[in-house]
Formats: C-alpha cells, sequence, structure tokens
C-alpha cells in the first residue's frame, strides 16, 4: 500500500456565511455556486476522490442542505431523463455515483475555521486527516494530485500538519496566512516551517508564502486547537492552532504548488468572475464558442 492510501478521510468546511458575495449568496450557499458547468464544491470533493480520499465529511451551517441534496441520489430525475431519452444529460450525473461515502454535521455558531474542524474530531478519531477548504479550487495542467503529492510528504516527514502556499504578490500578504520558512529551506520541495502569521500588517509579512486552502494533520492537531485562544472577533484561527500544534512539538511543513497549478478562491465576485471566465474558456464542450464571444467583445472594449 503505497502512503498515500493510507489517508483516506477529508473534511471540508462549507459553513461560511458567504457575505462578500451577496446578493448571489443571501438564499444558497457560495460553494453551489457554478464555475463553469459545476458548482465550487464538486471540484473540490473530485479533487479529494483523485487522490483516494473516499471517506468526506463536510462541516455545514445554516442554509447549506443544497450541498447534501445535490451529491445524494435523484431517482425521480433520473426517471425522467431516462423516459426523455435525454441521456447525455444522464451523464451529467454520474458524479453522485461514487464509491465515496459523504457524511455531514453542522457548525451551527460560525467561530472560525478551527472551531470548524473541531467539529470532525469524532470523524477523524487517530487517522490522519485531509482538510480542504470548500469554496477553493485547485487545478493542475500537468495532471496528478497535488493532495496526493502533499499526503506523500506528509507521511515521509511524520509532520503534525502539512500545508499547502502558493506565492502571492509582496503587496497582497495583508490579505493571507502568511509562513516564514525556516532559514535555508529549499522552496522546490516539502520544507519545515519556522512561523506562520494570520494576515499580518502590511510590511511586516515574514515572506510572500501564502497558505493555500489545503492542509493535511495528524490528529494532534485537536489538542492544539482545544488551547486556542479566540481572536478579537472571538473565532478560533486555523493558524493560531497549527503555531500551536509547533509549540507542542510536532514539526510543520510546506509544500508550494508547482508550475502549471493553480488555486482559485471562491471568497469575492473579482475572484469568482475570474475563475468562471478561465473555467468556461476550458469546457470541452462550449469553450470554442466562449473564445470567440470573448474575441468579438474585446474588440468594442
Amino acid at each position: 500500500m503505497s502512503p498515500a492510501q493510507r489517508v483516506v478521510k477529508a473534511v471540508i468546511p462549507v459553513a461560511g456565511m458567504g457575505t462578500r458575495l451577496l446578493p448571489a449568496t443571501k438564499s444558497q450557499p457560495k460553494e453551489m455556486l457554478p464555475v463553469g458547468r459545476r458548482p465550487v464544491v464538486q471540484y473540490v470533493v473530485e479533487e479529494m476522490e483523485a487522490a483516494g480520499l473516499g471517506q468526506i465529511l463536510f462541516i455545514t451551517g445554516r442554509k447549506k442542505s443544497a450541498i447534501e441534496d445535490h451529491f445524494d441520489a435523484d431517482p425521480e430525475l433520473v426517471r425522467l431523463l431516462s423516459a426523455g431519452d435525454s441521456y447525455t444529460l444522464l451523464e451529467e450525473l454520474d458524479y453522485t455515483e461514487t464509491d465515496a461515502t459523504f457524511f455531514y454535521t453542522r457548525q451551527s455558531t460560525p467561530l472560525g475555521l478551527a472551531d470548524a474542524v473541531r467539529h470532525a474530531e469524532k470523524f477523524v478519531g487517530e487517522d490522519p486527516f485531509v482538510v480542504a477548504l470548500g469554496d477553493s479550487i485547485i487545478t493542475s495542467a500537468n495532471g496528478g494530485s497535488f493532495v496526493t503529492k502533499m499526503i506523500e510528504a506528509h507521511l515521509a516527514s511524520g509532520a503534525g500538519c502539512t500545508i499547502a502556499l502558493e506565492e502571492v504578490a509582496p503587496d497582497d500578504t495583508y490579505r493571507y496566512g502568511i509562513v516564514q520558512p525556516v532559514e535555508g529551506a529549499d522552496l522546490a520541495g516539502p520544507f519545515e516551517i519556522e512561523n506562520l502569521v494570520e494576515k499580518p500588517a502590511y510590511g511586516t509579512a515574514p515572506s510572500n508564502l501564502a497558505i493555500a486552502a489545503r492542509y493535511v494533520f495528524a490528529p494532534a492537531v485537536f489538542e492544539a486547537i482545544r488551547r486556542t485562544a479566540p481572536d478579537r472577533k472571538g473565532e478560533l484561527q486555523l493558524t493560531d492552532s497549527i503555531r500551536l500544534l509547533k509549540q507542542l512539538g510536532y514539526p510543520i511543513y510546506g509544500l508550494c504548488l508547482r508550475p502549471g497549478e493553480r488555486r482559485y478562491d471562491i471568497g469575492n465576485f473579482e475572484s469568482y468572475f475570474t475563475a468562471f471566465i478561465d473555467f468556461a474558456l476550458a469546457d470541452e464542450k462550449y469553450g470554442y464558442m466562449v473564445r470567440q464571444y470573448l474575441k468579438r467583445k474585446a474588440r468594442e472594449l
């Protein structure tokens, strides 16, 4: 059995309110907004399945039942499409025919990302697990699974946590959780992290390496979460818990997105529009027509 196969559990927090995407998110989860022909969270689940993660727990909140409905089988819809010989449309429902098992629990009060992860403790037990934020998509032009690489690095190093990282513009570091690599770290492969800072003040970031919405944890993280103090908003920040995990003696490692890999953070309209355009252009069926339309439109700008 390969190292990647020994991690089989993924936790997908989807309890956020999505206020930066109002009014589109007033009555539907931001994770269900379409990007191309699929909702955001479907890309995340498919990424987890590609990494061999067959047990998936969603940390949900109010107004998130659409996520559970999306991944549930719909025999009535299948019957209607079959009766109408709509076999092409039936193929679009293939994602519901999966060997993965889905679980759901609710974070009733939004108390931060670390609190959301805390809700997974009984599900995780004593196993290492992946956390993948449900509003971020990671693509790879080169094939393969970045999460698989993270899992392999995590198990090889014996880390308490392995974090996905991306380079951001130095002027934008104040918007992210930023890591400080150990001195002399080789950023081309997995490297140890000295410290983490959540949204550092402008001009004070220790690097331009931002946390990129994917983590692999040892179950020791739950002890760190229990010791995490709330921030000024009363929320538990996962970055603070990871820092405590290091203080408890567990090494923290980072792995940067490789060339050809990209993270799409569906957190505001600018990033959402960008993601939709990129995925529409890459669509096998409709991409050509979208490209032709954009070419015509560009001449009008």
